[in-house]
């Protein structure tokens, strides 16, 4: 799956600031850029090229603030009285941002078959050091997976922030609200008329609420879903869920599970970037993608991330 082998000098901890080392294929700039373009996004926030961000570990809920200004490492710093008295509290933290910015992967193999590629070459060009920005909680992933069906991306933007403000718990440090995604545990419990808030379809409520006490029953979790031990397998596992097509499944193992092989292939952002790069006056049909991309083996996600940045 193409990771890096992790050491014990991957961080350091000084207190309420931690470093962390970044392979040299990697920009903070670059994945900065990214999260610019996310309009109307709640659960961080940007200021001064740095971002600030809160999750919960068990019972805490440290908010820190990332910025780049090192070559070579990313620092991490806890706000107010948040700051960790756990050690293992901070390498849960650790662990989120190394997820969250796919810190571990080694990006020299997609980098080398992308800069003979026709449509890859421009896309490392123009976004080298960017990362598979992930969603490191699988109940997240797959809200945002459904959220996002059939609807334009500022919409569903806001069905986040909507089920995020009013379904979601926040904390405020230093004077700015930070805002916590719903647990699994908050919407199974819930009826289609009690997210009536959020302005979603009927069949959406529905698909979120039974995937959440899927994941609260234990029946859907991400172990589960890496210990098929096939990417294929993994897919089925999440088609059979009501809801969930090949889209979706594809997003989440991408963006959740980290699975380099997914493919969002009926993606219509993926058309259009596509389109734009061949200077096309028509999207190109799935057969064409097939074509384009037989040589993207074990690097489909990545390669469908950089051809999204043209767009978003």
């Amino acid at each position: 799956m193409n990771y890096f082998i992790r050491t014990q000098s991957d961080w350091e901890d000084h207190g309420h600031v931690i470093t962390l080392a970044v392979p040299k294929e990697f920009s903070f700039a670059e994945n900065l850029n990214y999260f610019y373009n996310a309009p109307n996004e709640c659960l961080y926030r940007l200021q001064d090229q740095k971002i600030y961000k809160a999750i919960t570990v068990g019972e805490e809920t440290p908010v820190f603030e990332l910025s780049g200004d090192a070559p070579g490492r990313i620092t991490l710093r806890f706000l107010g009285d948040t700051t960790p008295t756990l050690t293992s509290t901070k390498e849960a933290v650790v662990d989120y941002v190394r997820d969250w910015f796919d810190l571990d992967r080694d990006l020299v193999p997609f980098y080398e078959m992308a800069k003979d590629d026709s449509l890859l070459h421009r896309a490392v060009e123009s976004f080298y050091g960017l990362r598979c920005i992930g969603i490191p909680n699988l109940f997240e992933a797959l809200c945002w997976g459904i959220l996002g069906q059939q609807i334009n991306l500022t919409f569903a933007y806001t069905l986040k922030r909507e089920l995020v403000e009013n379904f979601g718990r926040h904390v405020v440090c230093e004077g700015e609200d930070y805002w916590i995604f719903p647990r699994a545990e908050d919407i199974a419990c819930m009826t289609v008329q009690d997210l009536a808030p959020v302005r979603m379809t009927v069949k959406k409520c529905e698909y979120l609420i039974a995937v959440a006490q899927l994941i609260t029953e234990g029946r859907l979790t991400k172990e589960l879903l890496l210990e098929t031990g096939d990417f294929k397998k993994a897919e089925k596992m999440l088609v059979t869920i009501r809801g969930i097509g090949p889209w979706t499944a594809n997003y989440v193992l991408m963006r959740c599970l980290r699975l380099t092989s997914a493919f969002p292939i009926d993606d219509v952002g993926l058309h259009n970037s596509i389109k734009y790069l061949l200077g096309s006056d028509r999207k190109p049909t799935k057969e064409e993608i097939l074509q384009l991309s037989a040589t993207w083996t074990d690097w489909e996600s990545y390669a469908t991330f950089y051809l999204w940045r043209f767009l978003y």
